[in-house]
């Protein structure tokens, strides 16, 4: 929790006092403190670009959606197999996709769709999908999240805004709300998790926190109160650098006017849509402004932000379940990606659409499909990639990669190389001091992307 209380005696006229003052530069955003952000913040450069910085967006779908429902209709099969829709169009000549995505469909020259992912663990995680490693034989700490990684080898790129923001609720199967672990790299690098409990709802300056951000005059108030009483008391002229920084930060409105919505142009808002903050189950919740929010979380400096989007083990009802599913996932994706394109950011965001594998081929007596490890699909844009394109293919059944099977690694290989990180050089070093590739050896970026 940030907020700027103490219980010591001597305070200034909001309450704080000068020992809790003292203390804030080592109070925690998400999990780095910020000296250390700020002192990582002086050591980073910028890539160059619309925003100065590179970042990527990861859209979670947990649970494992279904492959073959979604960019990989088998019209030709079989209908226990084939299922209930049909695949329409897209603007990209020989490329067509579910019905239910026309907004996608629409746009699909800013897209790649891989149908061909293998290697997936089974398990009902995030894991794979975070860290591009499978959870088994991982070093001690565990593999880190990419949010993590890039947190620990690029810094902050704004003094104001946590490098790595997890935007996906507490769920109650928590790996499915799992915004990405730090693993070895640290709780310096963990995500700041507004939604989790200990995030948005939790800063707070003299007591005004994220939830009233409504009431501008009086935030602006507190912060003023606070830099007065500060500067008074002649604190900051025995603070050195970072800390002077620190303060900075927490009297900043950079990271509050992040999430406050009511910035956007109220079409914009409307474009993107609510959803519902209802959670799904034991899933995440479906709420369409947060990727908004991750929009002008990137915006504002983040370098990764997470979302999780539904719950996607359908069981049984899956045709009923994708059409309320897909229309939302296609509004906010849609969106989102149109949004970094007309902002001129497509070169600096990449944004990936996955969950943790794929469904089977036939549906069941319950009209479900089951879990399917054996192959599942992403779609992938911006980054400055090469879009408007499948990449691999399925059999018939939609069973098994048919040509050019696509692993886990290799893409996490594409993200890092899109947001500036040579996977031949760049290491981390485990808990034993070991110096760790972000993927093994021999993995590549995918040519058919760059």
């Amino acid at each position: 929790m940030l907020s700027l209380y103490s219980e010591n005696s001597v305070k200034f006229c909001d309450g704080i006092s000068r020992r809790g003052f003292l203390k804030v530069g080592g109070l925690s955003l998400g999990g780095a403190s910020l000296p250390q952000i700020l002192s990582a913040e002086s050591s980073s450069t910028s890539n160059p670009g619309g925003l100065g910085h590179k970042a990527v967006i990861m859209i979670f779908l947990a649970g494992g959606p279904p492959h073959q429902d979604m960019w990989d209709i088998k019209r030709d099969a079989p209908s226990n197999i084939r299922g209930e829709f049909n695949s329409m169009k897209t603007n990209v000549p020989g490329i067509e996709i579910c019905e239910l995505f026309p907004k996608i469909a629409s746009m699909a020259d800013k897209f790649t769709f891989i149908n061909s992912i293998v290697g997936a663990h089974g398990g009902h995680d995030a894991q794979q999908c975070l860290t591009g490693k499978s959870p088994r034989n991982a070093p001690p700490g565990g593999w880190p999240s990419i949010g993590a990684v890039m947190s620990n080898l690029q810094g902050p790129a704004s003094k104001a805004i946590p490098p790595f923001v997890g935007l996906s609720p507490k769920c109650g199967h928590d790996q499915w709300g799992d915004p990405g672990q730090t693993g070895f790299c640290g709780p310096s690098h963990a995500a700041f998790t507004p939604n989790r409990g200990g995030g948005a709802g939790d800063i707070k300056l003299k007591g005004v926190s994220l939830e009233r951000l409504d009431d501008r005059q009086q935030l602006l108030k507190s912060v003023d109160c606070f830099r007065r009483d500060v500067d008074s008391s002649g604190i900051m002229g025995s603070m050195d650098d970072f800390n002077k920084q620190a303060y900075g930060v927490l009297t900043s409105s950079r990271l509050a006017e992040a999430f406050d919505l009511k910035k956007e142009d109220p079409k914009l808002v409307e474009k993107y849509g609510k959803g519902t903050e209802k959670l799904t189950a034991d899933g995440p919740w479906k709420r369409l402004d947060q990727f908004l929010m991750a929009r002008r979380l990137v915006e504002a400096g983040a370098r990764c932000v997470t979302i999780g989007f539904s719950r996607w083990d359908w069981h049984g009802g899956n045709f009923k379940r994708a059409r309320e599913d897909f229309p939302l996932l296609d509004q906010g994706v849609s969106s989102l990606v149109q949004d970094i394109h007309d902002r001129g950011m497509e070169n600096d965001v990449s944004v990936i659409v996955w969950g943790e594998f794929g469904r089977t081929p036939v549906i069941n007596k319950n009209g479900g499909r089951d879990h399917w490890p054996k192959v599942s699909n992403a779609l992938i844009a911006g980054g400055g990639m090469k879009t408007g394109q499948i990449i691999g293919s399925t059999t018939r059944d939609g069973g098994e990669a048919h040509d050019r099977p696509v692993t886990f690694q290799e893409v996490f290989a594409t993200l890092y190389h899109s947001v500036g990180i040579d996977i031949n050089k760049a290491t981390v070093n485990d808990l034993n001091g070991r110096p760790r590739y972000l993927v093994d050896q021999g993995i590549e970026p995918m040519p058919e992307l760059i």
